[in-house]
């Protein structure tokens, strides 16, 4: 039975090797730096595109908060592709003062392939380019009145592409959704931030990022259609050598599902997704890194490789051990007691991840203390919850995108009142 054990120590140095960069270097570069304001810029013209599937009930709160943009109305365009709906998303956007486009096309599915199509469409209409940059947005999402303004100032020469702060409109409304918000709130803090105050590349996660015309330009639009379009979008752009940067100040309020289900599906395609990005561009990274050192490629593939990997061998191998266990009378109490403390050193990682987190994004989390605190107890089973949907990922075939419903009609006085 010690074979069992010995396998699981094993697993836990792996994943300390793995991550410890993160643990250490990014949690301390993102603690100690000390953020200085950006400076004014020209003002620059921008489109923000928005996808969207069955989003009337949240489609125009979103274009509202583009309205009252402290930024000038003349020089932003909304763009907004009612991608195969069934609702009047199309006619609520219109109304509210959006351009819409609208697209039928159920053999195609993904948010990957409506962008592909409003970009074409924007094209064919203003075929000179005449937007300095594009945001992507998502059509639940809700902008802080300096968004534009604060991406602006961050949108130099050094950086075609940019990410922002992502908040949630939801965090308190149950566990679920607290677990969605605080994972992002660490992406942007403790990962992003800390990528860029090391000038290494950020990456860009589903929405709220801008991208230079001159990107889209030289790749012919948008082009990743793959199951997690934002994570291909990312590694497709350093390979080719381009730093995405941050901007730390520009902060985006997005709504997080709060039915399992929904999670489940949501996480099942990001998952997937990552192993097919792994199985398209895996060795580009591995070469980026081990032949000319790039650091963003390595940070690239313990993102995307050794979380599925270690989950699926520690299964298996304790799975083969309370069998053997079984078999052999007491050795399945040592085998057991190795997996619970597994368990509990994950437990406990995941809670020191989410606790520090909370701590210092405090404010920019809207709801109650107590659901504060609570929901930093539920986050590492949240965490913990991606285990059989890895599992699941690596045997389903048949993995394709399936929207999630958004209800949350909220205005940002909503979302910051408490």
């Amino acid at each position: 039975m010690d074979i069992f054990v010995y396998v699981n120590y094993v697993i836990s140095i792996i994943f300390i090797v793995c991550y410890s960069y993160q643990a250490i270097l990014f949690v301390f570069v993102s603690l100690v730096r000390r953020a200085k304001p950006l400076p004014d810029a020209p003002y620059r013209r921008y489109a923000v595109l928005v996808c969207a599937r069955n989003e009337s009930a949240v489609v125009r709160n979103l274009i509202e908060s583009i309205q009252a943009q402290n930024y000038p109305q003349e020089l932003i365009d909304t763009y907004v592709v009612a991608d195969n709906c069934t609702d009047n998303t199309a006619e609520t956007a219109r109304a509210a003062g959006a351009i819409v486009f609208e697209r039928d096309n159920t053999s195609a599915k993904g948010k990957g392939h409506a962008l592909t199509f409003l970009l074409n469409a924007i094209t064919e209409t203003h075929p000179d380019w005449p937007y300095d940059g594009y945001f992507i947005i998502d059509a639940d999402n809700l902008l802080d009145e300096n968004y534009i303004r604060e991406m602006n100032k961050a949108f130099t020469g050094k950086y075609r592409i940019l990410t922002s702060y992502r908040n949630s409109k939801n965090y308190g409304d149950n566990w679920i959704s607290a677990g969605h918000s605080l994972w992002y709130l660490r992406e942007a803090r403790y990962l992003n931030d800390a990528r860029f105050t090391l000038r290494s590349s950020c990456a860009v996660s589903g929405t709220g990022f801008l991208v230079h015309r001159d990107v889209f330009r030289d790749n012919g639009g948008w082009t990743c259609h793959l199951l997690t379009e934002d994570i291909e979008f990312t590694v497709s752009e350093i390979l080719k050598g381009e730093t995405i940067g941050y901007c730390r100040t520009a902060i985006l309020y997005d709504e997080q599902p709060i039915k399992f289900e929904q999670s489940w599906h949501q996480r099942m395609r990001w998952t997937k997704g990552s192993m097919q990005v792994l199985a398209k561009y895996g060795t580009g990274l591995f070469t980026g890194f081990f032949k000319k050192g790039r650091f963003s490629c390595f940070d690239m593939l313990m993102n995307l490789f050794p979380v599925a990997l270690l989950s699926c061998i520690c299964l298996v191998s304790n799975t083969i051990g309370i069998i053997c266990g079984i078999a052999e009378g007491d050795g399945l109490v040592i085998v057991l007691f190795s997996l619970g403390e597994l368990a509990m050193n994950c437990y406990f990682t995941c809670f020191a991840m989410g606790l520090i987190t909370c701590v210092t994004e405090w404010r920019q989390i809207h709801c109650g203390v107590l659901k504060k605190i609570f929901h930093t107890l539920t986050f590492p089973l949240y965490m913990l919850t991606f285990i059989p949907i890895f599992l699941t990922a690596l045997v389903k075939k048949d993995v394709t995108w399936v929207p999630i419903a958004h209800t949350r009609s909220k205005r940002l006085k909503d979302v910051r009142t408490v």
